[in-house]
């Protein structure tokens, strides 16, 4: 299993207006061959950025699977209007 994590960071006073495009965008990310789960989290202390956490069952399953389908070309088109700057974006993996 590995988790994406994303620092999503947009200019202040646009919460709003993104988790409402992130609500419309919420079901396209399960519904992608690998995805396990997903989790969207707003940083308490610095207004306009989120983290962004998503469990995949293996690192190709984002980076082929999601970000070369037609449902990632929807994902884009709904919250990626909203980043001030485009997210960090990292895979991690579980230390045993």
């Amino acid at each position: 299993m590995i988790l994406e994590a994303a620092i999503l960071s947009f200019k202040p006073g646009r919460e709003r207006e993104f988790e409402r495009a992130f609500t419309q965008a919420r079901p396209l990310v399960p519904s992608c061959e690998g995805c396990l789960s997903h989790e969207l989290h707003q940083c308490i202390e610095t207004q306009g950025k989120y983290l962004l956490l998503v469990w995949w069952r293996a690192a190709e399953d984002h980076t082929l699977g999601f970000r070369q389908s037609a449902t990632y070309q929807e994902w884009k088109r709904l919250p990626h209007h909203f980043y001030e700057l485009f997210p960090t974006v990292e895979h991690f993996t579980r230390v045993r």
